[in-house]
């Protein structure tokens, strides 16, 4: 593992929105060192003061708010708390991914923003649903047919459960990509849509085969929802991803 596992902070949204400073503070004591913002525009001088003070750093932050908000706000706010990597993880229709077309359109909108993120020194990145893994072009998934439409600047953040239920042999589809992912999202559960995550290493995913066709990528947790405990869920795929990136070494 090259980097600190992270821990995408939608994971525990609700938390946060009821306690985040005390959410925050428990995710550092479990050994979280480093979290992936889902907001950076709420509150980040002091989102960034508290983190500075529990010794957490920012790996990266999604950047939806680059679809309703001046971009040059978003930005300010990316570099506030303290990343450089802004990903784009939604916020454009499905049918774009059906066609070729719709698949230039959507590289032209991440390039456009790519471009407005350089003046800043900030890397936009693109993450997955399985909405553009199902369609195929040629027997290539819509994720890869996008990624050789993407500036060279613009990364993948590959979610590796969602990749799977769209029907990718995942750990084909990361040495397809290469170099281009910078980040996973781990996760774990059935495999299907509409059902709860687990921790991952308690459902049905190979993650281990999965981390090793990416050795250099980022790993970073999320469960989406969760039907046990999420505090220690996320405890035990911690306790799971070290142990098994130990091993891997």
């Amino acid at each position: 593992m090259t980097a600190p596992l992270s821990i995408q902070l939608y994971t525990l949204r609700d938390q946060i929105a009821a306690d985040r400073d005390g959410t925050l503070t428990r995710l550092a004591e479990i050994g979280y060192r480093q979290v992936e913002a889902y907001d950076p525009t709420a509150d980040p001088a002091g989102f960034r003061k508290l983190l500075d003070g529990l010794g957490v750093t920012v790996s990266s932050t999604h950047a939806y708010a680059l679809f309703d908000k001046d971009a040059g706000e978003v930005f300010d706010a990316v570099a506030t708390v303290g990343t450089d990597l802004a990903i784009i993880p939604g916020g454009i229709a499905h049918e774009e991914f059906t066609t070729l077309d719709g698949l230039q359109r959507t590289a032209d909108l991440l390039n456009g923003f790519a471009a407005k993120a350089a003046e800043r020194g900030i890397r936009i990145g693109y993450h997955n649903h399985w909405w553009e893994i199902e369609p195929r072009f040629e027997g290539r998934t819509g994720l890869e047919v996008l990624a050789g439409l993407l500036a060279p600047e613009v990364f993948l953040e590959v979610d590796t459960y969602w990749a799977q239920v769209g029907g990718a042999d995942v750990p084909e589809l990361l040495r397809t990509l290469g170099g281009k992912v910078l980040a996973l999202h781990v996760k774990d559960g059935p495999g299907v849509k509409d059902e709860p995550h687990t921790a991952v290493g308690k459902g049905a995913i190979d993650v281990p085969s999965i981390l090793a066709a990416a050795p250099e990528a980022q790993r970073i947790v999320e469960l989406d929802t969760c039907a046990t405990d999420i505090f220690e869920a996320v405890a035990e795929s911690r306790a799971y991803l070290t142990a098994l990136e130990e091993g891997l070494s």
